[in-house]
């Protein structure tokens, strides 16, 4: 059984491997791999340094070690659910959305489903029906198939440990209006519960590797009845591939090849969700190996390292992290006392009343 200071302390390391991950990230999103290693070295990206203009954190005035918008929307997500608590509800989501959209220096990072709804709400247009065809119902498939709801979703997974159902119908009420493809639910549900596994007392890889498997199901089945079904490539069909993967390759350079080649990693959560979870899956859950991957591997390596430290962290603690990037972070990112915030969040669940097998 978990203590409750155990519990407290697992959130406040999921939180910070997250950013840090989002921060070590940051500077190489929509980088090749060969860039990557041309202009940082042969290792793996081991530390914090300054995005270019070039990319996205570099363009909108990101420093070394800032976090982008991934991380920032699931602190501001953090901040919403120890408002609410267990009444937290989908208006709540909006309200905190549109909250962070005025008042994060990080909105302008914002990716396109997001921006969409957040264009639709400001101009007064029904945000359920953004990328409709013509006059009919029909969305366009590439609508709502994003990873933006699977990048912000790990701190209701840890306000759940070990109870996917919860889990799954918070994390639903996160991906509406926004992300409304079966495969951004199904990718969201995937991360919330690996993290709501990484918190039980005992976890292994293993745990939270089912866990992401069984929150993909309960996601596809959620979608099915309130959301859309929609055409292309199946969530768990890549994850599986990414975990095939990841279970068959020799080195670290290796595995990132073949993921991008394979599996993808870009924007859309058919391929940078799957990504995440096989990165956490070689890497045994192991959060310093597991950010320095997810940073090397490019195109959106902001999102997959803060999806997968966010379980890796949940799971085995931040001791691996260098102490000093640690530090980096901290001092770069004043605006989030994730310590304080771990704390209020459990309390906000009643985790500091309970204990969890």
């Amino acid at each position: 059984m978990h203590k409750p200071d155990e519990l407290v302390q697992k959130i406040h390391s999921g939180l910070l491997v997250a950013g840090i991950g989002d921060a070590l990230g940051a500077p190489t999103e929509q980088y090749t791999m060969s860039e990557i290693r041309d202009r940082f070295g042969d290792g793996l990206l081991d530390r914090f340094v300054a995005p270019q203009p070039d990319t996205f954190a570099g363009a909108n005035g990101g420093k070394i070690a800032e976090i982008t918008d991934d991380a920032s929307q699931m602190y501001y997500l953090a901040r919403k659910l120890i408002e609410r608590g267990p009444a937290f509800s989908n208006a709540d989501w909006i309200d905190c959305l549109v909250e962070w959209r005025e008042t994060s220096p990080k909105a302008g990072f914002m990716g396109p489903s997001t921006e969409a709804l957040i264009s639709a709400l400001k101009d007064g247009r029904d945000p359920t029906r953004f990328g409709i065809i013509g006059t009919s119902d029909r969305k366009m498939t590439n609508i709502g198939a994003t990873n933006g709801a699977a990048m912000r979703c790990a701190p209701i997974g840890m306000c759940h440990p070990g109870d996917l159902a919860a889990t799954c119908e918070m994390t639903l009420l996160t991906c509406l209006p926004s992300h409304d493809a079966s495969v951004a639910i199904e990718a969201a549900c995937a991360i919330a519960c690996g993290t709501s596994g990484a918190m039980t007392a005992g976890a292994t890889v293993a745990d939270v590797i089912e866990a992401c498997r069984e929150g993909a199901s309960r996601g596809r089945r959620l979608a099915a009845t309130h959301a859309r079904l929609e055409a292309g490539p199946r969530f768990a069909a890549r994850m599986e591939m990414a975990l095939s993967i990841a279970g068959t390759v020799e080195n670290d350079w290796q595995v990132l090849e073949r993921l991008e080649a394979e599996v993808g990693n870009s924007v859309l959560a058919a391929e940078s969700v799957p990504c995440a979870i096989g990165i956490f899956a070689y890497a045994k859950g192991d959060p310093w190996l597991i950010v320095r991957l997810a940073a090397s591997i490019g195109n959106d390596s902001d999102s997959i390292a803060a999806m997968a430290g966010a379980m890796g962290g949940a799971l085995k603690g931040p001791e691996a992290v260098p102490a000093e990037i640690v530090r980096q972070f901290r001092r770069a990112n004043p605006d989030f006392d994730l310590a304080a915030m771990a704390e209020t969040l459990a309390a906000a669940f009643d985790l500091n009343e309970t204990s969890v097998a």
